[in-house]
This record gives C-alpha cells, sequence and structure tokens, in this order.
C-alpha cells in the first residue's frame, strides 16, 4: 500500500507550452451550437461543431430519485455500479432498477468530498474487481473491491495518503488501454501542493491494481503521471489511446488538456493559457461561469463534458492531438450535470448533481439522463 510518492525526481518536462487554446463561448438558450470566441493567439475555430445526426437528445432517464450520484462504471452484461458521493453507496443500475449492493463505510463527506469515481477492472470477467476513490477522517484513497453479482466484498485499500479537503478532492478513475489505473486528485485548495512532485495532491496518478507506481511512470518509485493541476474532474481516452482531463479553473478559465506523461499544467503558476514555456497550455478554455467541466467521455471523435455551474452538456470535436470547435446544449434545462460516460449501446448517461448543495433540486432528482448524441 503506497502512502506518499517520492522527493522531486526531476522527471517531469517543464518545457511544454504547446498550442494556443481555443476558447469557448456559450451557445444561446436553445442549446444550438455557435461557433467559439478566440483570443488574438488563437487560429480561426471555423463553422460550428455538427454532429451526422444532429444536436444530442435526451431520450429517457436512466434512474432518478440518487443522492449526488458521482461514479459510473459498466459491468459485462451492461448492468452499471454507481456512487453516491454523500451516502456512500454503491448502487446497481439494471433494467430501469436501482438497488444498493454495498455502502463504504469509512467514507466521510465533506463539501466535495465524499464516495466519488468508480472503475471497473478491465479484467473483470476472471477477478470481479471494482475500484472506487473514497475521502475518509484522514485522506482520500482508492479502494479494491470484489463483486459476486450480488454484493460488494470488503475493501482494500491499495493507495492512501491523497490530501484530503472540503474542496479540490479529484476523484476520478479510470483504465488506460495499457491496463492500469489513472487517478485524478486535487490541491483541496493548498495551491503549492499542485507543484510538489513529493505530494499526492493537484495530479494524475498512474497505479497497477494492487496500487504500485505503474511501469514506466516519469520516477520509477512514484505513482506520478503528471503534476500543475488544480482539480482535474474529469478523465477520458479517446480511441487512439490518448488521455484527456477536463479540469476547474479558479476565477477565470476553465480547461480541457490533453495529458501526456511528465508534463507540468501549470497551476498555481498559470490560470488558463500562459506565457511560460515551463507548463503545458490547454487546448481549450472556457469561462467559469459557462462550465466548471467534471465528467468527461469520449466517442466518435467527440469529447462530452458535463458542466456544474455552467448547466449544459459540451461537446468537443477531437482530430489527433487536436481539440477544438466546442458547442453547448440543454443549457439550463436539467441544471448541474456531473458525469458523462458511454454506454454499451452508445448513447451518453448524463448524470445530475443539484441535490451537492449547489443546485436547485427538481422532482426526481439526482437522475441519470439518457442522452442519443
Amino acid at each position: 500500500m503506497l502512502a506518499s510518492c517520492g522527493g522531486g525526481s526531476g522527471a517531469f518536462d517543464t518545457h511544454s507550452s504547446g498550442p494556443a487554446p481555443e476558447t469557448a463561448s456559450p451557445s444561446p438558450t436553445t442549446g444550438a451550437p455557435t461557433a467559439p470566441a478566440t483570443g488574438s493567439d488563437s487560429a480561426s475555430p471555423g463553422p460550428p461543431s455538427a454532429s451526422p445526426s444532429g444536436p444530442p437528445r435526451v431520450i429517457g432517464t436512466v434512474a432518478n430519485g440518487l443522492e449526488v450520484p458521482w461514479g459510473i462504471g459498466f459491468l459485462p452484461d451492461g448492468s452499471a455500479l454507481v456512487t453516491e458521493r454523500d451516502s456512500g453507496r454503491v448502487l446497481r443500475v439494471a433494467g430501469g432498477r436501482t438497488s444498493e449492493v454495498g455502502r463504504i463505510d469509512q467514507t466521510r463527506p465533506q463539501g466535495e468530498s465524499g464516495l466519488l469515481g468508480l472503475a471497473v477492472s478491465p479484467s473483470y470477467a476472471g477477478d470481479h474487481r471494482v475500484f472506487v476513490y473514497a475521502s475518509t477522517d484522514r485522506d482520500n484513497r482508492v479502494l479494491r473491491m470484489t463483486y459476486d453479482g450480488t454484493r460488494l466484498g470488503r475493501p482494500t485499500a491499495i493507495l492512501t495518503g491523497i490530501p484530503h479537503g472540503t474542496i479540490h478532492d479529484g476523484g476520478r478513475l479510470v483504465f488506460g488501454p495499457d491496463g492500469f489505473l489513472y487517478v485524478s486528485t486535487g490541491e483541496t485548495g493548498v495551491p503549492g501542493l499542485a507543484q510538489q512532485e513529493g505530494s499526492l495532491g493537484g495530479k494524475i496518478l498512474r497505479i497497477t491494481q494492487d496500487g504500485a507506481p505503474a511501469p514506466g511512470n516519469p520516477d520509477p518509485h512514484s505513482p506520478v503521471w503528471t503534476l500543475g493541476h488544480r482539480n482535474v474532474q474529469g478523465l477520458a481516452f479517446d480511441d487512439a489511446g490518448r488521455l484527456w482531463a477536463s479540469e476547474f479553473g479558479q476565477d477565470t478559465w476553465d480547461e480541457l488538456n490533453l495529458i501526456e506523461k511528465g508534463t507540468n499544467y501549470g497551476w498555481p503558476e498559470v490560470e488558463g493559457r500562459g506565457s511560460s514555456s515551463r507548463f503545458r497550455n490547454p487546448q481549450v478554455v472556457w469561462p467559469t461561469d459557462d462550465a466548471s467541466p467534471s465528467g468527461l467521455a469520449y466517442l466518435d471523435g467527440h469529447l462530452w463534458l458535463g458542466a456544474l455551474r455552467g448547466e449544459r452538456l459540451w461537446r468537443v470535436d477531437v482530430d489527433g492531438r487536436r481539440a477544438s470547435r466546442p458547442a453547448d446544449f440543454f443549457v439550463g434545462r436539467y441544471g448541474r450535470m456531473r458525469t458523462v460516460v458511454v454506454a454499451p449501446d452508445g448513447n451518453l448517461w448524463v448524470t445530475t448533481s443539484n441535490r451537492d448543495g449547489r443546485g436547485d433540486p427538481a422532482a426526481g432528482d439526482d437522475r441519470i439522463l439518457l442522452v442519443r448524441p
């Protein structure tokens, strides 16, 4: 069980400014996409993005009456496991029915912390492993459990010592095509942690299923994959195996970043685009009123981002290593949108987060919306 990472190793890239980002501007309240505004040093984004099937549509509700749903992982049978941030429950959603399959008793929700991300092992058919990110009295940690189809087994802590606070707790889990687990963490309101190589806060981590640093990490003795993050809330791999991350800004810019080994993304020295060659610039930035991007999913050449403060769903075109032409949908219609995942049938599951203390809950909230992209 790994509790911390090593001291400064000089293993991280400090010369990676990257291309200028695009700036996303909100569409009209109808949700129709418009061409985004750009800064003076950004290339013209061209005409607005268009999906071959038109704009996305909400075609149903998968589940309702939930308490701040946060992590979602699909099982081989098409059902899903869902975490609730504040209750500490893990639910199974299948065939329109929701049932509790476990409760993480060590979870201590406060503010933005609680039971957060969930990931299903890529070798689940053989090992039945499920991973969650949980906040305890002492820290944030990654827990491993087995699921027998009825109940989750006793959790085992595989990675501890992630800084814990009432804000900026990170918490997203995703397995990469390399079979390793990627973990987003926040700086918990202590910005300097993001630049400290010896801290697990404000990072993206890469670990084995036993919690050890994954082979090929910048520092072989550390789980840290990238640093300089404020609060990464979304992680998604595209069909070429590239990792993308959505990140909360502070007062000015939220970010969509292309994540690469050993790279420094600048926080707290930079919010949004900077001029220093020490840091990697984001691909797309949003005003914080329009985004506060949380969950992130990739499907057929597009990244989809749920926006909390922005109360909308964003779609961004991906062409190789370039993300561009953001367009927004459902503006203000369903409230705060948090997690976005691709379901086995090719639709999106999008959770609302109106019961998290910052929203205006409607009857039936929180819910998982079924969205046809």
